[in-house]
This record gives C-alpha cells, sequence and structure tokens, in this order.
C-alpha cells in the first residue's frame, strides 16, 4: 500500500468567497474518483477545522494499492480532468509526499 498526501495552498488574489468556493470543487472532484480509478483504496480532501498556524489552505490523504496504481491515478483521465479543471487553476503551490506503508 502506498499513501499519497498532497498540500496545496488557494492562489492568493482569490477572495475569501472564492477560496471557499475552489475549496468545495477540489473536495468534491477528487473525493469523487473513488471507485473509478483502479488501484485508489481510499481518498479524503480535508478543506474545514484549519488552525491559524497551518500554512497550507487543502490536504488529500489517499491511499493506494501500489507504486504502479499511483502511477496510473497521475494518468488516468478522471483525475487529470480534476487536476487540470478546478485543482491546478486554484492553486499556487503544491507539496507531495508519496511513501510506502509498511506490511
Amino acid at each position: 500500500m502506498v499513501k499519497h498526501i498532497i498540500l496545496w495552498k488557494l492562489k492568493s488574489e482569490l477572495t475569501p468567497a472564492q477560496k471557499q468556493e475552489a475549496a468545495k470543487a477540489i473536495k468534491e472532484g477528487l473525493e469523487g474518483l473513488q471507485g473509478q480509478v483502479p488501484g485508489l483504496v481510499d481518498i479524503h480532501v480535508q478543506t474545514d477545522g484549519r488552525l491559524e498556524s497551518s500554512n497550507a489552505d487543502i490536504m488529500l490523504d489517499s491511499t493506494l494499492e501500489s507504486e504502479a496504481a499511483l502511477q496510473g491515478y497521475a494518468v488516468h483521465p478522471a483525475h487529470v480532468a480534476v487536476a487540470n479543471g478546478v485543482v491546478r487553476p486554484n492553486t499556487e503551490l503544491r507539496t507531495c509526499l508519496d511513501f510506502e506503508l509498511p506490511n
């Protein structure tokens, strides 16, 4: 099993209302991939409850069956559509951590 964790910072030029709408669209789009992408075991997008000490706006926490499944997820048409349609247009910074879970 592989964890795929992403942190995003929303674009600074977005108003608070636009940020809220963008976060909602990103959450719905990415969580909607459950059941569409082979090897995607679990996916959760955290958008609420952020503490003032945070320096990211959105977190993706996903689990995939393998590194090969992660590679397939990256190019899957449904994922690419969400990434290009709502994630990239609304974010200015992305940080990623991928790692294997212990057996």
